[in-house]
């Protein structure tokens, strides 16, 4: 699915013209970045949880030439999806596309 896709799918369930679902689903996904760039946690009830996670340093390996070196701290994005979705999912499954 991608995001025209969504847009679509709010337009239809709304009522909304195709440029106030867009407008519409923009501002979400802006205030989402923002509360996350700020490591602020996004929990949304039914749906899941994305939280930014601090990495420290760490030693690692070049795959190429198998030299060591230090893999530098940074943060990550994780999702966590709710009990609910985990069951949704579970219960329907994905249709082959075959």
């Amino acid at each position: 699915m991608t995001k025209s896709d969504l847009v679509e799918q709010i337009q239809s369930a709304t009522g909304l013209t195709m440029k106030e679902s867009t407008a519409l689903f923009d501002t979400v996904m802006e205030i989402m970045k923002a509360t996350l760039e700020r490591g602020e946690a996004i929990k949304v009830s039914r749906f899941g949880s994305f939280e930014v996670r601090a990495k420290s340093a760490r030693r690692g390996r070049d795959p190429q030439t198998g030299k060591e070196l230090t893999i530098t701290p940074r943060r990550i994005l994780s999702f966590r999806p709710s009990n609910m979705l985990k069951q949704m999912i579970n219960t329907h499954p994905a249709q082959s596309s075959t």
